[in-house]
């Protein structure tokens, strides 16, 4: 079968849950996929040769702040964007499929082209019925008809008896490594001033912090600032004690496969993100900094980590369900995934709590 395969880029989130698939693709012979990736400039990418000749595209710009979602902002965004002519010139007609992670420009090359298409991803979960925050109604219909597909399939920790599968997270991920004391921080949506005044009187605590303005390695007593190009951050997820982010899917999913507290700080019209701290809340799974404040931060410094959960690393199941082509049909894959998830004790009971 050959199979394209589509990628938001803007986020961190659909570029991991592709690394993880390519290096499944990469060992079979059976399916032949190529790869494009659309949001964001090709030189903000990190290590993209095993994709080998993906292609693309600038696609629609990611914000560089949180914003609640403005319907006719982004319908002029693609108006005035390549993003028509690209949908139009990107070739699929070899294709027997398309894959796709919220990537409007082959989402759309294949409805014009009538080629079948599956979203397979996090965002494909708020399709269904998932736990949301109130007023997304615009985001949820913005982001369906961004990256429309024949099948929809979500990812997300829990299934709430929907089609949904778990997030695959790599076998390096593991709980079992040596940890040290310091904490991982992730804001991305705050300025680096305010992350450095929100964590300078913590003296005695070390601080790893990634952000898309730092550009080179800085030390700066016991903060430590690395850009997202460096090729180090699974290992400081690993060995860190602790996350402090807005809540991005991947860097969570990996924290709570790793036992690791965390801290959230939502951000203002992120839709999936305020829907995720919902269930993490719901779960006790981690603590909210609704303000940059250094009493909160202190505070949380003094609790425990989570208990692990177990989720599957490897995306082959999926493959072969993909290749059967039986794709209304998702409840034997579905079930075969959420039985290698091993939740807690506590995260059971709790679990029962939500309702779905």
């Amino acid at each position: 079968m050959k199979v394209l395969y589509g990628v938001q880029g803007s986020g961190n989130t659909p570029i991991a849950n592709a690394r993880i698939m390519e290096k499944a693709f990469s060992q079979r012979d059976d399916i032949d996929v190529d790869f494009v990736f659309s949001g964001r400039a090709i030189g903000a990418y990190e290590d993209m040769t095993s994709f080998g000749n993906a292609q693309f595209f600038k696609g629609l710009d990611s914000p560089s702040k949180p914003q609640n979602t403005n319907v006719l902002k982004t319908l002029k965004d693609i108006k005035n964007s390549q993003i028509l002519c690209n949908m139009k010139q990107l070739n699929i007609d070899q294709y027997d499929l398309v894959l796709n992670d919220a990537e409007p420009i082959s989402a759309w090359a294949a409805k014009l082209k009538g080629i079948p298409s599956i979203s397979i991803g996090h965002q494909a979960s708020f399709n269904f019925r998932v736990p949301k925050v109130k007023n997304g109604v615009s985001s949820r219909l913005m982001s369906h008809w961004l990256a429309p597909a024949n099948i929809q399939l979500g990812m997300h920790w829990f299934h709430f008896n929907q089609p949904i599968v778990p997030p695959f997270i790599s076998k390096q991920m593991s709980s079992e490594v040596s940890s040290s004391n310091q904490i991982l921080v992730y804001l991305p949506f705050e300025s680096v001033n305010d992350i450095r005044e929100l964590l300078e009187p913590l003296s005695e605590q070390g601080f790893i912090c990634y952000h898309p303005h730092i550009k080179d390695d800085i030390q700066q007593e016991h903060i430590s600032w690395r850009s997202l190009l460096h090729t180090d951050i699974e290992k400081q997820i690993q060995q860190c004690s602790g996350v402090i982010t807005h809540g991005d899917f991947n860097w969570v999913s990996k924290a709570l496969q790793l036992g690791k507290k965390l801290l959230i700080k939502p951000a203002d019209g992120q839709f999936e993100a305020l829907s995720d701290l919902r269930v993490l809340e719901k779960l006790a799974l981690c603590h909210t900094l609704y303000h940059l404040d250094t009493d909160d931060v202190e505070d949380w410094l003094a609790y425990e980590g989570n208990e692990p959960i177990t989720f599957p690393n490897d995306p082959n199941p999926l493959i072969d369900w993909v290749l059967k082509r039986q794709w209304n049909n998702v409840k034997p894959l579905t079930d075969h995934l959420w039985q290698q998830v091993y939740f807690p004790d506590k995260i059971k009971q709790r679990l029962l709590s939500l309702a779905f």
